[in-house]
């Protein structure tokens, strides 16, 4: 419950102590049963309360959101992000399989699916259907785009793990990809996944313009190419170990590897969904700051958790003296870095409709807490 909702709760109870229910008018019985109502009644001392300068600054910003969305006449309501998530990677994972079916070569379609259908957060894909759905288009516009996302993903952490980048034997609690099938094979798996993710993109999509398409699917190679996550990943290596490397390199590493991923996958999801562009430029600014967001939380657990935790490699960032957020400024200002990430991010989902932008808004507290 919210400080402002705690004092109006409060201000009802006050109001009606000492006054037996059998007593109060039919009128004040069914002003004091509708919680709507009751805050409309009490807000305005509510507000007074707590804009007292006993309140913190954070507090203060909570009730001013919480006043925003009272004078639109617009209540919010408890999300269920854990079922949400179910649901759509439920979803998403079948669009996968079926995107890519075992057929000749075998070893080969088993080797670009190992990957793909490895247990995931699928963040991306998720994110690119909660853009539509914001917007209002309909899931099953955005779900080649999400597919394509992933296939993208999948081949970037397959070549991330290679000898050649960053070296990782464990992927998402099981072997990498190299590990398994060889080099050799990873790297033509990852090429494949990636023009398989443009052609599906291209042709399983339907109901969208073909210049909206076109529009679409040259955003997402800008931001995984040499001005995007391809940038990111090349800086990241030759700053390795380098110890004039400041915070403004590290910031341009990780907005570019990690953050352009969450940012291409809100902004295709939005253009399919038929966004305005200034909706667009606020997804824009949202995902930039979720996947940034994103980077750093995993900066932090790759200090302060077990391989077995996450599922992955723990502390080789530190072993292979790379630039992280913990190396640089320390655990306490990279976690308040990250609350300040998350804040960013939610203030350009304020105006949307609730109900479409609740999942983006748990996203962006699931990503601040996750803990793998």
């Amino acid at each position: 419950m919210s400080m402002l909702k705690r004092v109006i709760y409060n201000l009802v109870k006050l109001s009606t102590r000492g006054t037996p229910n059998r007593f109060r008018s039919a009128g004040t019985k069914l002003l004091l049963s509708s919680e709507e109502t009751a805050e409309v009644m009490f807000r305005p001392k509510a507000r007074a309360f707590c804009n007292s300068k006993g309140f913190s600054k954070n507090e203060s910003e909570v009730i001013n959101h919480e006043d925003i969305l009272g004078e639109a006449g617009k209540t919010t309501s408890v999300f269920d992000f854990k079922s949400y998530m179910v649901q759509k990677i439920k979803s998403v994972n079948q669009a996968l399989d079926a995107a890519v079916p075992i057929r000749e070569p075998i070893k080969f379609h088993e080797a670009m699916r190992y990957s793909l259908l490895s247990e995931g957060k699928r963040i991306c894909p998720v994110l690119c259907i909660a853009a539509c759905e914001l917007v209002g288009g309909q899931e099953s516009t955005a779900m080649p785009a999400a597919c394509g996302m992933e296939m993208i993903h999948a081949m970037c952490m397959m070549h991330d793990d290679l000898p050649c980048m960053d070296n990782d034997d464990l992927r998402r609690g099981k072997l990498s990809h190299h590990k398994v099938y060889g080099e050799n094979v990873t790297v033509l798996a990852g090429y494949s996944l990636v023009a398989l993710a443009f052609q599906h993109m291209t042709t399983a999509t339907k109901g969208v313009h073909p210049k909206t398409m076109a529009r679409a699917v040259g955003e997402l190679a800008r931001l995984i190419g040499p001005e995007g996550a391809a940038a990111g990943q090349v800086l990241d290596l030759l700053c390795g170990g380098n110890s004039d490397t400041g915070l403004e390199e590290l910031e341009y590493i990780h907005r570019h590897k990690t953050a352009d991923f969450a940012e291409a996958a809100a902004v295709v999801g939005a253009m399919i969904g038929g966004a305005s562009e200034k909706e667009i430029n606020r997804l824009e600014k949202f995902s930039k700051c979720l996947g940034l967001l994103f980077q750093v939380v995993d900066d932090i657990l790759d200090v302060t958790k077990s391989s077995e935790q996450l599922g992955k490699t723990a502390g080789k960032d530190l072993l292979a003296n790379k630039l992280t957020y913990p190396k640089m400024i320390g655990i306490d200002k990279s976690k308040e870095y990250a609350q300040k990430l998350n804040k960013e991010a939610k203030e350009q989902l304020v105006g949307f409709d609730p109900e479409k932008s609740a999942p983006l808004l748990a996203m962006a507290d699931f990503v601040l807490h996750r803990q793998k």
